[in-house]
């Protein structure tokens, strides 16, 4: 089912959500299943699953010299939409990343997701390699975000690279985009980031995800300047609670984004990690409840593969 229905069909009430990273290589499917068993008792109706880029290493050769060779470390985001799906009854989200991919990978891609039944897929541009100073195009890619999501509007509409296909043979994929309330790093202003979200849903994004925050405002400022222009998508709050000190510094390098005063001194005086935790927990109940009273359509956690924490938070609102 699509994520539009999903939400249409909750007539107003919150959903809880959440999303997966791929084993590293070499590990098997029993850590999905670990990081899923604990939330399902929450019901969630979809679990967004990573995609991972290629990036290098350099491997030495018998003449002492160093080649560069491509490898990705976390593969396996379509197979294990398939487990998910076959082994838990809901609707499995694969992201689908402009970074790592040709346009014909691509194509592949959406040829097996629409084999397997996959109904949703959430199109973004993806990061950078770690030693790019920035998002450099896998040459034969797309660049941008909004060319992907033309890829996958065409794919539905049974326009290939090279071919064109019978209606029967179509897709239908749901469209999910990443918004930032924040501000994308690379955007000059706020102005121009929304510019071009507003870009990708005229194009016809189906429903926005957004990045991590801890200040509920400018989740709602976001959302009123979507409705103020015309974006009627659903908008999905994305959430990840604070666990160790270091994310202090960490979330806002990353992510680019602000911490709040309170939160900030809370953890600042814990003295040591699980109290970190305690305080992260308790932060997040409540902007959790604030955002269930404002409307938000889901509540979608980033777990990381840790579910402990984003259980407590569920059982306390949900």
């Amino acid at each position: 089912m699509k994520i539009v229905d999903h939400i249409k069909n909750a007539n107003g009430k919150t959903l809880f959500s959440f999303e997966l990273l791929p084993p590293v290589k070499g590990q098997g499917i029993q850590s999905i299943y670990n990081a899923i068993d604990p939330l399902m008792e929450f019901k969630p109706p979809f679990i967004d699953v990573t995609y991972h880029r290629e990036d290098y290493i350099y491997k030495q050769l018998d003449n002492g010299l160093l080649e560069k060779v491509s490898y990705r470390k976390r593969p396996g985001t379509v197979a294990i939409c398939a487990a998910i799906m076959n082994k838990y009854k809901v609707d499995a989200v694969p992201h689908l990343i402009c970074g790592g991919f040709t346009k014909e990978e691509t194509e592949n891609a959406l040829i097996d997701l629409q084999f397997l039944g996959i109904d949703n897929v959430l199109v973004l541009r993806g990061d950078a390699r770690h030693a790019d100073p920035s998002f450099i195009p896998t040459p034969g890619g797309h660049a941008y975000a909004s060319e992907l999501l033309l890829q996958v509007k065409n794919h539905n509409q049974g326009i290939y690279l090279h071919e064109n296909v019978t209606a029967e043979t179509e897709s239908d994929f749901c469209i999910g985009i990443a918004a930032y309330p924040e501000k994308h790093f690379e955007a000059p202003n706020l102005s121009s980031d929304f510019k071009y979200l507003k870009q990708k849903v005229d194009a016809g994004a189906d429903f926005i995800v957004t990045q991590m925050f801890f200040d509920n405002q400018k989740y709602f400022d976001f959302v009123n300047k979507c409705r103020e222009n015309g974006i009627t998508i659903p908008i999905i709050p994305g959430l990840k609670p604070i666990s160790t000190l270091n994310q202090l510094v960490n979330l806002p390098k990353i992510f680019h984004i602000d911490l709040p005063e309170d939160l900030v001194e809370s953890v600042q005086a814990c003295k040591n990690n699980t109290q970190v935790k305690q305080v992260g927990t308790e932060f997040m109940i409540q902007q959790c409840k604030e955002l269930i009273k404002f409307g938000a359509p889901v509540l979608h956690f980033y777990t990381m593969g840790k579910p402990e924490q984003t259980k407590q938070i569920a059982e306390a609102v949900f």
